[in-house]
């Protein structure tokens, strides 16, 4: 087949031109049986491929027509054995690989400023999590990935792991020695994972970071929706080498799926995949050279700055993704929160998440040189008027990044075992049972088995007054918090 066919997106514009009488699921029938308004917005075209895994259009769980034609050419355009469709969303794929290779009580190596998508797997496997401690940027407070240097003692102390997983590039754009770090893996035969949901996008750029299945890894989840054209919620998982077994992956995605696939999500990976594989590489670059253009100028403007290739050099930092823009706004003394309500509000811009420090802006293919304008201005106009407010500042500003609290029974055991809610403010040396994050990205504060620490929660806290959207306990409130029961002697 030819990367410009397009299997299952050919076959399902066939199937409508056919225009069968169905007698089955979705209800709307072509959207006759839906809402009007929603109808019309939407369309006849995108309804009457809103389908079900009939006979003709064969079946995400048992692929062997239009479907597995469709993954082949996919796995051939990312350079994997096997790529599979997901439409649970990259964090589906996540999950399935940590499932895919961990039994109950095996072990996990793991960084500790995983997706809540990895935890989630863990606790769904039983697998006990061995953290590897990211590097933290004491200039941006934000999380890198790992180095080879910690990999190399991770395994070295639990050389008995059953697999490693590996954030690239990170949500930021950062990317580690990937290659050194599979190479290291694979010498004591562990499967490298990889979280490639900001990634889909770099496999066809060669200014940009390796990809997961170019550096050799085994496994990788990679989110087509977010940086490769397809429908929200569609992403694949690529699979190479003979660490991980290609048919148990697809065991355990099948069990991960809804039996109700979204054929038009799936059309969307198809096509997406053709582009990628046709033109990934000027579409890139069009992006990498319309992101490089606004950084030059965003470092123009007072007290506002752009990260470039300065942040390369450290251990953790190893290569970068131009087209992610990271701009730390802490020299204004606001936050990066204020920052995004003030351009919402008042220039109508949407940034992709802010933090207590930066705020950060992801440049595709599909942005233009006159929307990369209009932030540039309002970023001007910002710091126009947070001038005089920053005047009497002179000495750097301190991030603060909290230190990860330890864990002390494994997130599968505190997340069923007796608990108790508690007044967060009294929760310092409990157990926490819940997760604890920030959303987006997502990377947990706390997960089920850590100790909470006064420091952790001071840092939600920031949050919370920041007006950041903490997420992740049963309170919606924030003003308690779920802990292990604590069973004290009777007197």
């Amino acid at each position: 087949m030819s990367q410009n066919e397009t299997p299952l997106f050919t076959g399902l514009l066939n199937h409508a031109k056919r225009d069968p009488i169905q007698f089955h699921i979705p209800g709307h029938k072509k959207g006759r049986g839906m809402d009007p308004e929603f109808r019309d917005f939407i369309g006849e075209n995108a309804l009457s491929i809103d389908l079900i895994n009939i006979g003709p259009l064969d079946d995400l769980h048992h692929p062997h027509g239009m479907i597995k034609e469709a993954q082949q050419l996919a796995a051939e355009a990312f350079g994997a054995d096997h790529t599979f469709f997901s439409v649970q969303g990259t964090s589906g794929a996540i999950m399935t690989m940590i499932l895919a290779v961990c039994k109950p009580g095996e072990k996990v190596l793991v960084p500790r400023n995983v997706h809540k998508s990895v935890m989630s797997a863990i606790i769904f496997s039983g697998a006990v999590p061995v953290f590897i401690h990211p590097d933290i940027d004491p200039t941006l407070g934000i999380s890198h990935g790992i180095t080879t240097q910690s990999v190399k003692k991770a395994l070295e102390q639990h050389p008995d792991a059953k697999g490693l997983l590996v954030i690239n590039p990170t949500y930021f754009g950062i990317s580690a020695d990937l290659k050194e770090i599979v190479r290291l893996a694979h010498s004591y035969d562990i499967p490298v994972l990889v979280d490639e949901a900001h990634g889909v996008h770099i496999h066809f750029h060669d200014r940009l970071p390796l990809s997961a299945m170019q550096a050799g890894a085994d496994m990788a989840a990679t989110s087509v929706h977010k940086l490769g054209g397809s429908l929200t919620q569609s992403s694949v998982l690529n699979v190479r080498g003979n660490l991980v077994s290609p048919e148990r992956v697809q065991s355990i995605l099948s069990m991960m799926t809804t039996t109700s696939t979204s054929y038009i999500l799936l059309a969307s990976l198809d096509v997406a995949r053709r582009r990628l594989a046709t033109q990934g590489y000027e579409l890139a670059e069009q992006a990498i050279h319309l992101a490089e253009s606004a950084r030059r100028k965003i470092n123009e403007i007072p007290s506002i700055h752009c990260v470039g290739q300065e942040i390369l050099g450290t251990p953790a930092t190893y290569d970068f993704d131009p087209t992610k823009l990271i701009i730390s706004v802490k020299e204004l003394n606001i936050t990066g929160y204020d920052v995004e309500v003030w351009l919402r509000e008042k220039h109508n811009i949407e940034v992709e998440l802010s933090d207590l420090y930066n705020i950060l802006c992801i440049i595709t293919s599909g942005d233009r040189e006159e929307e990369v304008h209009k932030l540039i201005v309002a970023l001007t106009e910002l710091s126009h008027m947070h001038q005089e407010s920053i005047k009497e500042i002179k000495a750097k500003i301190p991030v603060s990044v909290p230190s990860i609290p330890v864990l002390s029974l494994s997130p599968r055991d505190a997340f069923y075992a007796e608990t108790e809610s508690i007044p967060f403010e009294e929760a310092t040396g409990r157990i926490i049972a819940e997760f604890v994050m920030v959303y987006p990205p997502g990377i947990p504060i706390f997960i089920p088995g850590e100790i909470i620490t006064q420091e952790n929660i001071d840092y939600i806290f920031e949050n919370i007054e920041a007006g950041l959207p903490v997420q992740g306990p049963e309170d919606e409130s924030l003003k308690m918090i779920r802990v292990i029961k604590e069973h004290k002697p009777i007197f």
